[in-house]
């Protein structure tokens, strides 16, 4: 298959994106960093990414109402959600809103890769049975 995923990675503890963002960068993944929904929000409008990793507690705007409106700018985009206090209701509430799976925090940087790998393969099979299932990088230059 060959290509690599563009990431964003949204995380509001600067150490955890930091690292993990060289650590992603490290197995040749294309990686951006957002400090918050909003900034996260900001970038999903401008450019185009593949799969998106999401903390859901984050101040100001939790991690389920950045998906949310995550999934209304871009539908085929995939999320990868991080949280350090899952629940049935949280994984529950994560898949409703269309998120592709969630991982418990801390999780090793090979976990996080496969998973990273999973949701762009799924993004990848989508886009070529569906036509037009996400918003192209032409499409966001238009608006």
């Amino acid at each position: 298959m060959g290509a690599k995923p563009r990431v964003l990675l949204v995380d509001d503890e600067e150490r955890f994106r930091k690292t993990t963002a060289k650590l992603l960068r490290g197995t040749g993944l294309e990686v951006e960093t957002a400090e918050s929904g909003k900034e996260a929000l900001v970038q999903v409008e401008a450019r185009h990414f593949d799969v998106i990793i999401l903390d859901m507690r984050m101040p100001e705007m939790s991690g389920a109402e950045t998906l949310k409106v995550i999934k209304k700018i871009d539908p085929g985009v995939e999320v990868i959600v991080l949280t350090g206090h899952a629940s049935v209701d949280t994984a529950f509430e994560i898949m409703k809103l269309g998120g592709f799976d969630y991982l418990f925090k801390p999780c090793s940087i090979e976990e996080l890769t496969d998973k990273i790998d999973l949701a762009f393969d799924r993004k990848r099979v989508r886009e070529q049975t569906m036509p037009g299932g996400s918003k192209s990088e032409d499409e966001k230059v238009r608006r």
